[in-house]
């Protein structure tokens, strides 16, 4: 359940709920902090069980956007919005023609993107109603699809966590388990195929897995919860979060996890048990945040090469957070947070020493509206 208490432990500024009966669109727009510039975060479209399974949802993400866009080095704060609902049948023109004139209602302070089962079609129906959305097609100025530049980013982050267990960051030979074969780990299976890694993947999907067959032709697929128990040297989950628990972390055999999916620690302690078992955990929300590198330079103008340099730069950042995470004894997720806490802090002083509390706001493009 939603309360005061718990937006003040986690940290939240805001949580908009917004309803539209025409075209049954129930959506939740978590603000989580806006010190680093207005919150940027993708939109999620997913049948939760309940009202309580979405807020959750829209709470954990948006503060993982924050720590995210803070590492990152982006102008932007952490929000995240989830839309209730089957993708498979609810989607709409007007549900997400509606959804823009609520995001449109924020005055940007929130600028939404794709995220899982929404597309760049639906960031275009959004378009129509608001400026403040990334991720739309090239011809509106925008960088069409992130998904392939988050599966660029968690690919250098395996290279750095290949630097730090094995020595060398070449992937030829490695054995990768991807769990989950959607756009992003489809993008990564390709980049891992073209390197020589040997490639396991699993999904609930049958349509996923031969698509990702078509790009990945020599990977073996696995059934359900195979994944977690095939020898292999990374672990690479790329669906939903939370499969580093109790119940998994006991049957993984391999020296590192990275991966795209969010919040893969289901708990903040099982980032320690895998720094006790001598396993590296490469920080989720470092790594996965090629996306929206990407989709942060629409506003100054996007090109294919300013993205690229900036993706790339996950690579040495990794590095770094290793080096902190062995330097201070602690583990790695803790690193990063510490990293994003501290860059955030130091703007929140800057602001209340020369700045007032004006919070920095980005021109935003002129919908098609």
């Amino acid at each position: 359940m939603l309360t005061f208490e718990k937006l003040y432990s986690m940290g939240h500024e805001e949580v908009v709920f917004f309803a539209d009966p025409s075209c049954n669109l129930k959506a939740i727009i978590a603000i989580h902090n806006t010190t680093l510039g207005p919150a940027l975060g993708g939109t999620r479209m997913w049948p939760y069980a309940s009202i309580d399974d979405a807020i959750e949802d829209a709470l954990r993400l948006s503060r993982g956007m924050t720590y995210k866009n803070s590492i990152s080095g982006l102008h932007l704060g952490g929000g995240k919005a989830v839309i209730i609902g089957d993708p498979t049948k609810d989607k709409s023109e007007a549900l997400f023609r509606s959804y823009g004139r609520f995001v449109e209602s924020l005055n940007g302070r929130y600028i939404t993107a794709e995220d899982v089962n929404t597309n760049v079609e639906d960031m275009e129906y959004i378009f129509a109603e608001t400026g403040n959305v990334t991720g739309v097609a090239e011809i509106h100025g925008g960088s069409g699809n992130p998904s392939p530049w988050t599966a660029r980013g968690v690919f250098r982050g395996m290279e750095a966590s290949c630097v730090k267990v094995f020595g060398d960051k070449s992937l030829k030979g490695k054995v990768v388990a991807i769990q989950g074969a959607g756009s992003v780990g489809t993008h990564l299976g390709k980049w891992l195929f073209d390197a020589g890694a040997k490639v396991f993947v699993n999904d609930i999907s049958e349509a996923n897995i031969k698509r990702f067959l078509e790009s990945v032709p020599n990977a073996e697929v696995l059934k359900g919860d195979e994944i977690y128990d095939v020898k292999a040297d990374i672990y690479a989950p790329c669906a939903l979060g939370a499969t580093i628990n109790d119940q998994t972390i006991e049957k993984l055999k391999v020296k590192i996890v990275c991966g795209a999916a969010n919040n893969q620690l289901k708990e903040n302690r099982h980032g320690d048990i895998l720094k006790e078992r001598g396993i590296l955990y490469a920080p989720d929300y470092l790594i996965n945040a090629g996306g929206v590198m990407n989709v942060s330079i629409e506003f100054e103008g996007w090109s294919a090469e300013k993205s690229t340099k900036m993706v790339d730069k996950i690579f040495d950042t990794t590095l770094k957070i290793f080096k902190t995470s062995d330097e201070q004894n602690i583990p790695v997720y803790r690193a990063t947070d510490l990293l994003a806490e501290q860059r955030i802090e130091s703007i929140r002083k800057l602001k209340g020493t020369y700045l007032g509390n004006h919070a920095h706001r980005f021109p935003g493009r002129k919908s098609r509206g």
